[in-house]
């Protein structure tokens, strides 16, 4: 089962992206642009509560190494991705604790809630 389904029960939107480009609303204007905070960015760039950890789940759904984890959740706290659970070995926790720190919006990547073995 993928990361997204799994932890937000959802299958992979169409085009669906690590790090997509903002969607500008279209009634903004060149005085009055809103811009989405990097931590609420979406899967297709538009606005999401929860973005940063939905597309730190696609990034591991796309890791050949990390997709078959089932373990282990994401949440996010602003830009902060939280892992909570277990992994296998240092190895795996280190390889994802990269993959999350490498999607744009991750300030920082907490992995105290997790147990190796």
């Amino acid at each position: 089962m993928s990361w997204l389904k799994r932890i937000f029960g959802m299958e992979k939107p169409q085009n669906a992206q690590v790090n997509p480009s903002p969607q500008v609303p279209q009634a903004a204007t060149s005085t009055a642009t809103q811009s989405i905070p990097p931590e609420r960015l979406g899967l297709n760039g538009e606005y999401d509560q929860s973005g940063l950890a939905k597309r730190v789940a696609l990034a591991f759904d796309q890791d050949a190494q990390l997709n078959s984890i089932d373990s282990l959740w994401v949440a996010q706290t602003a830009g902060t991705v939280v892992l909570k659970g277990k992994v296998p070995n240092q190895e795996v926790l280190n390889k994802m604790r990269s993959v999350a720190q490498n999607v744009h919006g991750t300030t920082s990547v907490d992995t105290a809630q997790v147990t190796i073995g």
